[in-house]
């Protein structure tokens, strides 16, 4: 198996990247493919939600709009992101149940015990600390609270490396997906660094594609 290579901890920065990873995204979306019934399928239904990483917002602002009486407050690392989650917030009608900060998952900007649900996709493999981010999310989460972190993993198998190349749009992002997927985790590697969190309950599940860690505090 490849080591893992750090892609970045800055998160995507300038309105030319951030302009074409949106529209990456919003195919996604457009495909069914963002993950929002998977968040819905673990539970995380109601309350008050953190994302951690939104990017421009589609995840988040799906998840809002499948379900009644819900906000989001969201940590992200690009200013140039939040103004385009800002904008399709708006497009959607949502920006009251919505609130973006600068941040990072490491040092969370909320108190101990404020959310319902923190989730986050795509984002992991970028974190600088993942086991103090861990600790974050432990940390804002209330008693009972509900946690799902989604990405994608380095020893994918090879016919879905294939269909994400392929499916991939605007092609010029497929470079981009290649270092992700370079700084993924595998299974293994997650489990050792969540083991030595708080997230005692947490079940680290992977698919072809992808890694989930889901629990409850």
């Amino acid at each position: 198996m490849k080591t893992r290579i750090i892609e970045t901890t800055d998160g995507i920065q300038g309105e030319a990247d951030v302009a074409r990873f949106d529209q990456m995204q919003r195919h996604l979306r457009d495909k069914g493919w963002i993950g929002t019934d998977r968040l819905l399928a673990f539970g995380i239904n109601g309350g008050v939600a953190l994302e951690i990483g939104p990017g421009p917002g589609y995840l988040g602002l799906e998840w809002l709009s499948k379900t009644d009486g819900t906000s989001i407050r969201a940590v992200e690392i690009s200013p140039n992101m939040i103004a385009v989650a800002q904008k399709n917030a708006a497009e959607y009608g949502l920006l009251p149940r919505v609130e973006y900060r600068l941040g990072r998952a490491e040092e969370i900007p909320f108190d101990d015990g404020t959310f319902d649900a923190v989730f986050s996709n795509g984002s992991l493999h970028e974190w600088s600390d993942p086991l103090q981010a861990f600790h974050e999310i432990h940390r804002v989460l209330k008693h009972d609270g509900r946690y799902a972190i989604t990405d994608l993993k380095r020893n994918m198998n090879p016919l879905a490396h294939l269909f994400l190349k392929i499916t991939v749009k605007p092609k010029e992002m497929q470079p981009g997906l290649q270092s992700s997927i370079q700084a993924a985790y595998t299974k293994k590697e997650i489990e050792k660094i969540v083991a030595r969190t708080p997230l005692k309950s947490a079940t680290v599940s992977e698919s072809p594609i992808g890694l989930a860690i889901t629990g409850r505090k």
